[in-house]
């Protein structure tokens, strides 16, 4: 029997890259799984994936700077399959440009803030109501980026740590609720990814260079399982950080 059958499962920006994987890793485990992106044609996509391969999908819409947006998403999920049991907030809605700490402006900061600790904040009350009585798993995204303070990245890297702030808070808070809450840190494939690659290829290899297994990691083999493991077997977990970048942050 799939470990995930019966479950619910909603995944933002889950129309490419680590979103695209985690969801279809969720899909193969037997869970109803809501895609949501801010472009319906990518998240319409893998959802008639998942429903070939006879899974349960739908995708909806959302820009998850907006409020209520995310909050209509987790509403049309409980009317399409019940209440969520799985958040998943991979998508960052903004704010991932590159530059110098010393010429950041206010608005690549406050995007930035927007685009990932607020979206994930919206996210996790959205769920949190249906979670309360039956318990639930949250997964939030941070970035080695953040951990070990790439320059260049300062504004994307600062909202990532608050992102992991903000998931230490919620697993005290809400753990009276069997609610457990915790983060990763992907290095993966993505489309974001390649792009980085195509533009900066000299730094793209020194980060390669930093990876001790010398790649980086598929959505779909290295990232989605591990989201899999903390909705079904690391149900003791919560309020932690896990780095799955092949070993380049190793947290002490």
């Amino acid at each position: 029997m799939a470990r995930l059958s019966g479950k619910v499962a909603v995944v933002t920006g889950a129309g490419q890259g680590i979103g695209r994987g985690i969801a279809r890793c969720l899909a193969a485990e037997g869970a109803a799984v809501v895609l949501a992106g801010r472009t319906v044609a990518k998240v319409a996509e893998v959802a008639a994936e998942i429903e070939a391969k006879g899974g349960s999908a739908l995708a909806l819409a959302c820009d998850v700077n907006l409020r209520a947006q995310v909050d209509d998403v987790i509403a049309a999920t409980v009317a399409r399959f019940g209440p969520p049991d799985v958040l998943v907030n991979n998508a960052q809605g903004g704010g991932q440009g590159t530059g110098s700490l010393a010429a950041a402006t206010d608005e690549q900061f406050l995007a930035a803030f927007r685009g990932g600790a607020l979206s994930t904040l919206y996210g996790m009350q959205a769920c949190l109501p249906h979670m309360r009585d039956r318990g639930g798993t949250i997964v939030n995204m941070g970035s080695s980026t953040g951990v070990l303070g790439d320059p260049g990245f300062a504004p994307y890297g600062t909202a990532k740590e608050a992102v992991r702030a903000l998931t230490k808070h919620a697993a005290r808070e809400w753990g009276r609720y069997g609610i457990t809450v915790n983060v990763i840190c992907p290095a993966a494939r993505s489309e974001s990814a390649k792009a980085f690659e195509d533009k900066h290829p000299e730094r793209w290899r020194a980060v390669l260079r930093e990876i001790p297994l010398g790649r980086m990691g598929e959505p779909d083999d290295d990232i989605g399982p591990s989201v899999v493991a903390l909705a079904t077997d690391l149900h003791y977990l919560t309020g932690a950080t896990l780095m799955l970048d092949g070993g380049r942050c190793i947290l002490r």
